[in-house]
């Protein structure tokens, strides 16, 4: 696969514009390194009349990969804007195209203008010229895609904003992006139901994609989910941890105190742990990227018990919510064989690269149960109504 800048590089998937190509006399236009045949997969087919018969898309690693795609679409979309190209000279189309959909709406923030994301529809009318009567088993009628943070001066401040809100407070609830995003969700699935609806993000983006998938959840809405590179660290996270070692500290102290009137010490009966209690229903299932040499978002893979590797073409595995109920509550896919210096490991690239190889992980992820806990503490009953924000 032809190499192109790393498009990530800071505290939630950051992207800066590359040094544009030099022209010499009379040489033709040197082509971008952002172009789809550049820098994208160099071994994804495109739909054709084949998947009538047997549909891509059923495959997750073809599925991974176009949805990559997508929420790039969404990081050009915004450098395109900001550098005055146009949809015939944009490098952004040729990023969703080639799959047979089509950009319906952009996600816009209003503090600056800058578009954070973009909904994408299955294009009938294209995939007819390919002769591909119907759309192929597996592959939604319409993904939304949220990009992370871009360095580059007219968005920069803003993205980084929402960064700092999930560093402090592990949030994005206050941010007009994540109304924007549950709105357009919510929309989404009045238009083409829940079980037609994917959600993607990288980084920043992977961080509102999944706080917006859990509202929708605790209502009984399941749509579809993939998060590349959420971001796992907050300060607010390290304080709770700080305050949970403190407390364990503290009742170990009091085991070795006299108790009154008997002079004797008393064991102290340890916090009850309450299993999650897991509704008999269809259960939300994100399913989560993580690169360990990437730092941001490492400790989604920091296991409470023995962690397990199995192939992730079996489409087995998963991460387990927490106790002894043995419900995969995620599914954990790590980077077994990719980019290990941070930058290239917090990219999006390598979630399309040819020669990626993933292992789903079976463990008993800390962050993950506490990230998911409240969805299964009460009975959820599945809704086809929209959440409000």
């Amino acid at each position: 696969m032809a190499k192109s800048p790393p498009l990530e590089a800071s505290v939630s998937g950051v992207v800066s514009t590359p040094e544009q190509p030099k022209l010499g006399e009379g040489s033709d236009p040197a082509p971008h390194p952002y172009d789809f045949h550049v820098s994208g997969p160099r071994n994804l087919s495109a739909p054709n009349w084949r998947d009538l018969i047997r549909s891509s898309w059923k495959d997750p690693n073809y599925k991974r990969m176009v949805v990559a795609c997508f929420i790039q679409a969404v990081y050009l979309l915004e450098l395109d804007r900001q550098e005055k190209r146009d949809e015939t000279t944009g490098l952004a189309p040729k990023w969703w195209k080639p799959f047979k959909y089509k950009l319906i709406r952009t996600l816009t923030d209003e503090r600056d203008n800058s578009i954070y994301g973009a909904v994408f529809e299955w294009d009938r009318s294209a995939a007819m010229s390919d002769f591909i009567l119907v759309r192929p088993s597996g592959a939604p009628r319409a993904v939304l895609a949220l990009r992370g943070t871009l360095l580059n001066r007219p968005t920069i401040w803003r993205d980084l904003e929402d960064d700092l809100r999930f560093l402090a407070w592990e949030s994005l609830k206050g941010s007009v992006r994540f109304t924007g995003t549950l709105n357009a969700i919510n929309d989404m699935v009045s238009t083409f139901g829940s079980a037609n609806v994917c959600l993607g993000g990288h980084s920043l983006g992977a961080g509102f994609a999944l706080q917006v998938g859990k509202a929708l959840a605790k209502k009984g809405i399941f749509v579809e989910c993939h998060l590349f590179n959420p971001p796992s660290v907050s300060l607010a996270r390290s304080l709770i941890s700080f305050g949970e070692k403190a407390g364990s500290l503290w009742e170990k102290v009091r085991a070795r105190l006299p108790t009154r009137g008997t002079g004797t010490v008393s064991p102290v009966l340890g916090g009850v742990e309450r299993s999650l209690s897991m509704p008999e229903v269809k259960k939300w299932t994100p399913f989560l990227y993580v690169n360990n040499s990437d730092y941001i978002c490492c400790y989604y893979n920091d296991p409470a018990g023995t962690a397990v590797a199995t192939d992730v073409g079996t489409g087995k595995g998963g991460v387990i919510a927490g106790g002894n109920t043995g419900d995969v509550v995620a599914k954990l896919l790590v980077m077994s064989k990719g980019p290990q210096k941070f930058l290239e490991a917090h990219g999006l690239e390598q979630w399309w690269s040819d020669d990626a190889e993933l292992q789903v992980a079976l463990n008993h992820s800390k962050l993950i149960n506490r990230q998911l806990r409240s969805l299964y503490t009460s009975s959820t009953q599945p809704s086809t109504q929209s959440v409000k924000p």
